[in-house]
């Protein structure tokens, strides 16, 4: 028999977290989360996105062994942004069972039609920055911290349950090239005096301090327009800064200013953490940061994880500089090749940069929608 149970305390709440570990276990596409953050994400006291968002979290469980996780989100932000009466779903993990599947989901679709809602979509998190989409595509290759790995199953089940595709993610693999063509770099010249813009110079992380904020606001701004995207709140920026800020290396963040000192544009990358994380299981302490630190000082694997570029200049060759500048500290180093984070199929503006590349697309993220046969 399943029973599908409410996370309510500290302890329901870590073995909610610590789910995957078991079902995961020795997998080798699987990379474990941050434990801490994990907990910090869905605790209401500690994760601003509660302002404005809902959620509840439930396990499900089979002869005393839990079989299953998921959680349910209500962004009255997003709803009101985009005018829909949605739950979200995420964090949605289990074992091969349809049955499991059904239970989980449709505790999500009881407490969204009780709540008024029309429609459950989902894999979400609380923003855009969470972890979105269910893989559908590249179930061979290695997961990224930013990303979630799910077993092929996974969407089969959704599907079964109603469930249809929404939108889709698509990730690349790039080859950084040995070394930039003089006329690339030239090119990349060009483009910043026709703009009147001009690269930032950092020679350590906390040069990067002023420029936060106009980084988030661009996010914002030029994210605005994707798919359930909401603005961040001032307190969510806070959040966000303290959380990822010290993972940052200076050098791989690439910030443009206009000729008033307003960020125009930035790129973001990292070098993987995917296989330092699987050596720690997603923890810290008591050493797992060491595992962390090499990764981050000597790789050969780098991650690109966000890229904004100020709508007025876009489509004007600003991505390229910013490519461009990342390649060159990339090759440097001795990283042989880049993983894009998940971007919309739709977004040809993005995923063109990487025609000129040696790139292939590898992985497949998918929204879906349900629409609730009734509400009230």
């Amino acid at each position: 028999m399943i029973e599908v149970r409410d996370v309510r305390s500290r302890a329901d709440l870590r073995a909610f977290v610590a789910f995957p570990e078991r079902l995961y276990a020795g997998h080798p596409q699987y990379v474990p989360k941050l434990v801490g953050d994990e907990l910090k994400t869905l605790d209401p006291r500690r994760n601003p996105a509660f302002d404005y968002c809902d959620a509840k979290l439930w396990m499900a469980w089979r002869d005393g062994q839990p079989v299953g996780r998921v959680a349910g989100i209500v962004s009255h932000r997003a709803n009101e942004t985009w005018r829909q009466k949605r739950a979200r779903f995420g964090w949605l993990d289990l074992v091969d069972d349809r049955e499991i599947a059904a239970a989980l989901l449709g505790t999500v679709e009881g407490w969204a039609a009780g709540r008024g809602l029309e429609a459950v979509h989902g894999p979400l998190g609380f923003c855009d920055l969470d972890r979105e989409g269910m893989l559908v595509e590249g179930f061979d290759e290695l997961d990224m911290l930013i990303t979630n790995y799910n077993f092929p199953y996974y969407p089969v089940h959704l599907e079964g349950l109603g469930y249809h595709r929404e939108v889709d993610w698509v990730e690349y693999l790039v080859s950084v090239p040995s070394a930039m063509p003089a006329n690339v770099e030239r090119l990349s010249r060009v483009v910043l005096d026709r703009s009147r813009l001009r690269l930032v110079t950092t020679r350590r992380r906390r040069d990067l301090i002023p420029w936060v904020s106009g980084v988030f606001g661009l996010i914002n701004d030029s994210y605005k327009d994707l798919y359930a995207v909401v603005a961040l709140s001032p307190r969510q920026i806070e959040y966000y800064t303290r959380t990822f800020f010290g993972l940052l290396d200076h050098e791989l963040v690439k910030i443009v200013v206009d000729r008033h000192d307003r960020v125009a544009a930035f790129g973001i990358a990292m070098p993987s953490l995917s296989r330092a994380l699987q050596r720690c299981r997603g923890r810290l302490f008591p050493l797992g940061f060491v595992s962390v630190l090499r990764a981050l000082r000597r790789n050969d694997r780098l991650d690109l994880l966000l890229t904004g570029v100020r709508p007025d200049i876009q489509n004007k060759g600003v991505n390229a500089v910013l490519i461009n500048e990342v390649w060159k500290v990339a090759s440097r180093r001795g990283i042989r090749v880049a993983e894009t984070g998940p971007e919309l199929e739709t977004n040809d503006k993005i995923q063109s940069q990487w025609k000129h590349f040696d790139s292939r697309q590898h992985r497949r993220r998918r929204c879906y929608l349900k629409m609730l046969a009734s509400a009230g």
